[in-house]
């Protein structure tokens, strides 16, 4: 054996990964992984033979013939295909001992999603939880008693195989789920399906137990993209907007306001006895970019046994409440 050989052998090598699914988004999480230096590519596999080829040539790896192929010679796998088909490929992997990272929603219905899984980490793609916007809010005190979300998309036949609250309103349930932390006690929802056979706009209405009350709309079938979050707390407003990757805070205080650094006097108001400063405060963006900050992290906790940032309960509960909403709007409009 050469020198070279040994030094070659001598480093450690990355988690090996393969990705299940190379459509849109599957390829994307293929070009991640390539550029992860903790992450070795190991293969593709879709049920499209030529996608699988074309997505593997792009990023220099193998495709697999076959799903039980590529789930034998990796240590975990990154699944990007169509909500349906979560459950029996996860537990495929599962019961493999492969450590699973699952595009959101974790699985269409809560009761596919419940699995024993000793021994492997499993992180669901909540991919806003990565978002430059809520990154920087890491060191901020939320405590949100009324939470107003918008998150509208153009019209996109890729995503037409589930209704669009578990197209797009999971996001923001599992954001403001997150933040709240507290049990839902009530939903009030409606919703229509406009161009597809599923539900293409909905809004929501949920409560919980320490009385946050949280207004949610998601829509396919807008003209414009919208994907912003207000919140509002005791002395403080914080809006995030989720395109741009920027939050924005203003809040009272009863000192001069200038204490924190980054942050801009607006004015002074008395309440009471007292005056107070109201403060604007634009937290530092850190550059990311979201997709690879997740991918990176899923491999950051396989590699020390750390505890996945979004684990596999984390997404039963969103898709939980996502569940609920579904069913409140088909229980409005059989009443109706």
């Amino acid at each position: 054996m050469s020198i070279i050989s040994e030094m070659r052998d001598a480093v450690p090598r990355g988690v090996r990964i393969g990705v299940v699914g190379t459509g849109h988004l599957g390829s994307l999480h293929a070009k991640m992984l390539h550029d992860i230096g903790t992450a070795d590519l190991a293969g593709v596999f879709d049920t499209d033979p030529e996608k699988s080829r074309a997505v593997a040539r792009a990023t220099g790896t193998k495709a697999f013939g076959s799903l039980g192929k590529l789930i034998g010679e990796v240590d975990a796998v990154c699944l990007a295909t169509p909500t349906s088909t979560h459950a029996g490929i996860a537990l495929e992997a599962v019961r493999a001992g492969k450590h699973v990272f699952i595009e959101k929603p974790i699985t269409r219905t809560a009761p596919e999603a419940v699995a024993r899984t000793a021994g492997v980490k499993i992180q669901v793609g909540h991919i806003e939880r990565f978002n430059p916007a809520i990154v920087a809010l890491g060191d901020q005190r939320l405590e949100p008693m009324f939470i107003e979300s918008h998150r509208l998309a153009q019209f996109n036949p890729r995503s037409t195989d589930v209704d669009v609250v578990l197209d797009l309103m999971i996001h923001d349930i599992d954001i403001i789920v997150s933040l709240v932390g507290s049990d839902v006690e009530r939903v009030d929802a409606s919703g229509v399906a406009v161009v597809s056979e599923n539900l293409d706009i909905a809004n929501a209405r949920i409560q919980f137990s320490n009385g946050c009350v949280a207004n949610v709309t998601a829509s396919r079938i807008s003209q414009k993209k919208m994907r912003k979050m207000r919140l509002f707390q005791r002395d403080a407003y914080i809006s995030i907007d989720f395109l741009k990757g920027v939050s924005e805070i203003f809040r009272l205080t009863d000192g001069a306001g200038e204490s924190v650094r980054g942050t801009r006097r607006l004015g002074q108001i008395h309440t009471g006895s007292k005056k107070r400063t109201i403060v604007y405060q634009k937290p530092k963006i850190k550059r990311i970019n979201p997709l690879k900050y997740e991918l990176e992290q899923f491999i950051d906790c396989i590699i020390h046994d750390r505890r996945t940032p979004v684990t596999a309960e984390d997404g039963l509960v969103a898709l939980n409440v996502a569940q609920r909403i579904i069913g409140e709007i088909k229980n409005r409009t059989i009443t109706l």
